[in-house]
């Protein structure tokens, strides 16, 4: 009834329309006709993210890892499945992108310290899990499967070669940098290289291509390209990044760089799967690990583009093959055990020699193990090379065997990887919630002024303890003198610009806005009020000529609170930085906030991945070397002697433009507080007004609130009359 009302309103607005009539029947309103497997570009879309969707729902449920939810939804609704899905040139693009991502955040999220200081192990361990898996693969292959020796070779190439299939689990548990990790990535890109330089060598003495020349000119356009992606790609990261911050732009550009690396690799014969590792590791010190262009990243190829590549493998694998009997079954069953059995021998070995840890070994063994890019490309390519004698070089059998070990090796890298990183993780829980003796950290964010907002709280996120889930605070004050709607609606505005950059990185923001009677006041009372262990504040930028170098705000502010006080002043975006100076005055380390800033720059090191320059005493640089070897040893760091604090003007020579100069200062009556600090303004206006700069006032013993006078009895106002006195004085001369 209801589709013969609506067929009689659409007859009578087109006769009054004027349009065309046209017959529409109860019946064919009622016709539905379904053809698989579907080609409609708006349907397969959907369905295949009803498979993101619910494929994690539903395998969280049964303890299985995502990622084998994705390849075993790929084979159900493959050709060799129920035929729901055609295999069209969406996953081929998506796929390929897919497969670039996996290897480019493999790069990026890389610890390149722990790297340097276990390359050696990496190449190792890519010569085991090179070597090992060439060796059974030859013997496998010439001795159970009767194929010849170029066959056999090819065959074992694919089983050396490994597709980090896993990574997107170790991500998730937060341990991509790990020890384990670092050894894992760093002997794929060895193996991978070896690999398909196999296949490219075999590939040429079929195509005829292979002599002298042939590889004197392949050795000499990888040697450029690399140095062309090495040497170049970094600047130009460095120059975008300072010149433009408009976030989507930065993620395009970072994704063009990805691309731009692989497609090179490609034009010199070798597989774009390099190329887009070698621009993870070029990158990784411009995108910090926690960062909003890093979650941006991550969540973009986590959310659609990897999906999409697991989903296309899992498509072209047809288990049917295993059934049917004869050689396929065989053959599967060989290259499964072989490709898997040499890979836990290579991180055994690895392992033994050196005297690693189980979950360590496991790690390796689960990241290595699975086969696909590499191995699809080589099966592909040496199915399609027709020999002397007319058969192929790779035949159905293997092809069919490929496609279901390419299927196991991805459930066990899968399950491996997931019950390792478990594993390290609870063990990292636990040794956390022992040192119950650390104070809770809690960063607040006073915000004023809008064009600093994104540099405060981007250094909030490099010095913040990525361990501790709490959120920042972002306080907006609002002077009880100064009331008005435009002050109110500037200060929403600014912290919801707060909120969103935090959001973007995926650290959660408590905005808090409040009426008091300066904002100083305002300031300290919400420390109070949230146990802020920490204030980062921008530098004061002076109103006129009476007015002090870190204004009246600063200075009352050390007066009415003992916390560490952090007044920054940034150039260029934090991320391109590529050097921390540090001047630590005398007797620093006897001050109770001496760890902790030492620990907020470690930290800092080591997520933009630049170098932490100390200059101190000889005594202060012997307690700072100390902390950071035993705590902090991933940092990259220097040591430098200053023996006279009162001229500032030697560090005009180490610090570049670059580069962020750190000065320690402290407050009167500290420890470690000189008569030279008296002299610190003018010096930094002299020498270095055209560095980016932050100064740092440590934790002190005892609270400046809970000792009040009756001349004062706010405590940290004590200059304002003298301050009105300035101004008036400078108003009537400047009449």
């Amino acid at each position: 009834m209801f589709f013969l009302v609506v067929s009689l309103l659409f007859r009578y607005f087109a006769r009054d329309l004027g349009a065309i009539p046209f017959k529409l029947s109860y019946m064919q309103l009622l016709e539905f006709s379904l053809q698989l497997p579907i080609t409609d570009p708006t349907w397969i879309f959907f369905l295949v993210l009803i498979i993101i969707l619910f494929a994690p729902m539903v395998l969280g449920r049964l303890h299985i890892p995502h990622i084998i939810g994705m390849i075993l939804a790929g084979v159900v609704v493959g050709q060799y499945g129920f035929n729901i899905l055609e295999r069209d040139s969406s996953f081929e693009l998506f796929g390929k992108v897919g497969l670039y991502y996996i290897m480019f955040l493999a790069g990026l999220e890389m610890d390149m310290e722990d790297f340097k200081k276990n390359r050696v192990k990496a190449l190792v361990f890519g010569l085991f899990t090179f070597l090992i898996p060439m060796i059974l693969g030859v013997w496998s292959s010439m001795s159970l499967l009767d194929y010849g020796m170029t066959t056999s070779v090819l065959l074992a190439s694919m089983y050396a070669s490994h597709t980090l299939i896993a990574y997107p689990i170790v991500s998730r548990y937060g341990l991509s940098r790990l020890r384990s990790v670092s050894i894992t990535i760093g002997g794929t890109a060895i193996t991978v290289a070896l690999a398909l330089l196999i296949l490219a060598v075999i590939g040429g003495m079929y195509k005829g291509d292979v002599n002298g020349l042939y590889w004197v000119f392949l050795l000499l356009k990888v040697i450029f390209l690399g140095f062309l992606i090495i040497f170049f790609f970094p600047r130009i990261g460095r120059w975008f990044f300072r010149k433009y911050e408009d976030s989507v732009m930065q993620f395009v550009f970072v994704l063009a760089m990805v691309f731009l690396g692989s497609g090179l690799m490609e034009f010199v014969g070798m597989e774009g799967i390099l190329g887009a590792f070698l621009a993870g590791l070029v990158l990784n010190r411009l995108v910090p690990h926690v960062s909003p262009l890093m979650n941006r990243l991550e969540f973009v190829g986590n959310a659609l583009f990897i999906p999409y590549f697991l989903i296309g493998v899992g498509m072209i694998i047809d288990v049917r093959s295993l059934f049917t009997g004869g050689e396929a079954l065989k053959v599967a069953v060989v290259m499964t055990v072989m490709a898997t059995a040499s890979k836990w021998i290579a991180a055994w070995i690895t392992q033994k020699i050196y005297h690693m840890k189980p979950e360590e070994r496991n790690m390796m063994f689960g990241l290595s193990n699975a086969q696909a890019a590499a191995t699809l490309a080589a099966v592909l390519i040496g199915h399609d090379i027709i020999m002397e004698n007319g058969e192929r070089l790779l035949n159905d059998d293997v092809l069919n065997g490929t496609v279901v070990m390419i299927l196991f090796t991805c459930i066990i890298s899968s399950f491996a990887t997931e019950r390792a990183a478990r594993r390290i993780a609870v063990k990292e829980e636990i040794l956390l919630n022992k040192d119950e003796s650390k104070e809770k950290e809690q960063l607040l964010i006073p915000v004023a002024n809008p064009e600093t907002i994104d540099e405060l709280v981007n250094l909030a996120l490099v010095i913040k303890d990525p361990r501790q889930k709490n959120e920042l605070i972002a306080l907006n004050v609002i002077n009880d003198n100064n009331k008005s709607e435009t002050k109110e609606l500037q200060g929403k505005r600014n912290l919801e610009r707060t909120a969103m950059v935090a959001a973007a990185a995926d650290v959660p923001v408590r905005t808090v806005s409040r009426y008091d009677l300066n904002i100083a006041s305002g300031i300290i009372h919400t420390m109070k009020e949230y146990q802020v262990t920490d204030v980062i504040i921008g530098l004061h930028r002076k109103a006129n000529i009476v007015d002090s170098f870190f204004g009246s705000l600063t200075e009352n502010l050390l007066k009415g609170t003992h916390r560490q006080i952090m007044i920054a002043k940034f150039l260029m975006p934090v991320n391109t930085l590529r050097r921390v100076i540090i001047a630590v005055p005398p007797k620093a380390e006897y001050e109770p906030g001496f760890h902790k800033w030492v620990e907020h720059f470690c930290r800092m090191g080591s997520q933009l991945g630049c170098r932490v320059h100390f200059f101190a005493t000889t005594e202060t640089l012997r307690q700072l070397e100390a902390i950071v070897r035993k705590k902090y040893d991933g940092t990259p760091t220097e040591f430098s002697v200053l023996e006279e604090w009162d001229d500032l003007l030697m560090l005009t020579a180490q610090v570049n433009y670059d580069h962020l100069l750190v000065i320690i200062s402290a407050r009167p009556g500290g420890i470690s507080y000189t008569p030279a600090f008296e002299k610190l303004a003018s010096q930094i206006s002299k020498y270095f007004s055209n560095n980016s700069l932050l100064i740092l006032y440590p934790d002190q013993y005892g609270d400046p609130e809970e000792i009040v006078s009756f001349s004062d009895p706010r405590g940290h106002n004590e200059s304002q009359h003298y301050d009105d006195i300035g101004k008036w004085i400078y108003k009537w001369f400047k009449k």
